[in-house]
């Protein structure tokens, strides 16, 4: 899906109508930020973001997207990851929980949710005499076989 669709210039997405519900003003440039954002599914860093933003509006400045994301962040609209590439990356704030497998790679970010994994956790944290309040997993993997290139 493209932020440049007709459709969708004129329908607030996700993350820009989160935007509106907490009452953060928007900016045309927020806007199109925000746009980006709510069709990426890849957990991009702010020089993809600001490439995309830029192709959409070339006034789009990298300077504009650090401070649009940074303040997604303070309105708990974004999620920033360190997936130990030295670049963050960003995620709409999920109401589920899920964690995350890193192929290092490529860089793709899968996002998946194992409940024996999840029920594991809790019982780590209880037999250390703890209760689970919130975790982040990461598993960072290279794919089993490479895949060939077609001739």
């Amino acid at each position: 899906m493209k932020v440049s669709d007709k459709k969708q210039q004129n329908m607030p997405l996700r993350i820009e109508r989160i935007c509106q519900e907490k009452g953060l003003r928007m900016t045309e440039q927020r806007r199109v930020i925000a746009r980006v954002l709510s069709v990426s599914d890849d957990h991009p860093d702010v020089v993809m973001l600001h490439q995309r933003a830029n192709a959409v509006d070339a006034r789009i400045s990298i300077a504009t997207v650090y401070r649009t994301v940074r303040l997604f962040e303070e309105f708990d609209i974004l999620e920033r990851h360190e997936f130990g590439n030295g670049r963050a990356r960003y995620e709409e704030i999920s109401k589920r929980h899920h964690d995350h497998l890193i192929n290092l790679q490529s860089g793709a970010v899968l996002e998946f949710r194992n409940e024996e994994i999840e029920e594991l956790q809790r019982q780590v944290a209880e037999k250390l005499g703890y209760k689970l309040i919130e975790h982040r997993l990461e598993l960072y993997a290279v794919p089993l076989r490479k895949n060939k290139k077609k001739s």
